[in-house]
């Protein structure tokens, strides 16, 4: 379906086509400008409407993993996305991943205080790579990759804390550097000489870096419900799921 005649960019309503073809076309549905070819029709038809094969895979994934969690003994909760989002909206939380998080299942707590909170977030970046020379945006080799891996005992991706004593970038820093075969390193945008830096974590493959904080207040449920009447408190009752 054409978008000027009410289609959509989803996935089942698009088709690979030449340019010539696509111009041709115009804003005609499918069926008409494909009448004179019926099999070419069918053909994306039928693929048009192929299940959701990716969103089963994580179905299937998703349930393996949940009772692998509850074989290691552990306690493991779990939860339906409407009462996460029961959770979240009553404690007027903003929505976020982390936050979806912390509010699955009923044993989320009457008042999350996320104000000021900076979440971890975690990359797999692996280990570098096995290219033995580096290559321009066009797969042109412009310079020979590095053979060592390490330099002044450091390598690339580790994370280490800088104290710079003086010129542009004085002050403390803690990073991930990228090493230079030469004299200083790369720490974000400052150059540092390697006796003044000082290796807090190791590269294990992982980037690590620290998200945005949400100035939110918190907010306990209690405070958002009726006072409760006189002889008794049944406010929890009231919002029991």
């Amino acid at each position: 379906m054409p978008r000027s005649k009410g289609g959509t960019d989803r996935v089942s309503n698009l088709a690979l086509a030449c340019a010539p073809c696509n111009r041709r076309r115009g804003n005609q549905p499918v069926e008409v400008f494909l009448k004179s070819q019926p099999e070419v029709l069918e053909r994306i038809l039928k693929r048009a409407k192929a299940p959701l094969k990716d969103a089963t895979a994580v179905n299937a994934a998703r349930r393996e993993l949940f009772r692998r969690l509850q074989a290691t003994g552990l306690p493991v909760e779990c939860g339906s996305g409407g009462h996460t989002k029961f959770n979240r909206t009553t404690r007027e939380l903003p929505k976020a991943h982390r936050l979806d998080a912390a509010c699955v299942g009923a044993s989320t707590p009457e008042g999350l205080d996320v104000k000021d909170v900076r979440p971890l977030l975690v990359e797999a970046c692996g280990h570098g790579k096995r290219n033995r020379c580096w290559t321009d945006a066009h797969g042109f080799p412009i310079r020979h990759a590095p053979r060592k891996r390490f330099e002044k005992g450091f390598r690339t991706g580790d994370v280490v804390r800088a104290v710079i004593p003086d010129g542009k970038f004085e002050g403390v820093h803690v990073g991930r550097i990228a090493i230079r075969f030469g004299r200083n390193f790369q720490l974000g945008k400052a150059s540092v000489h390697p006796r003044h830096l000082r290796a807090v974590h190791r590269a294990d493959g992982y980037a690590y870096s620290l998200g945005e904080t949400l100035n939110v207040e918190v907010t306990y449920l209690a405070d958002l419900l009726p006072p409760a009447p006189e002889g008794g408190d049944i406010r929890k009752s009231e919002v029991s799921v």
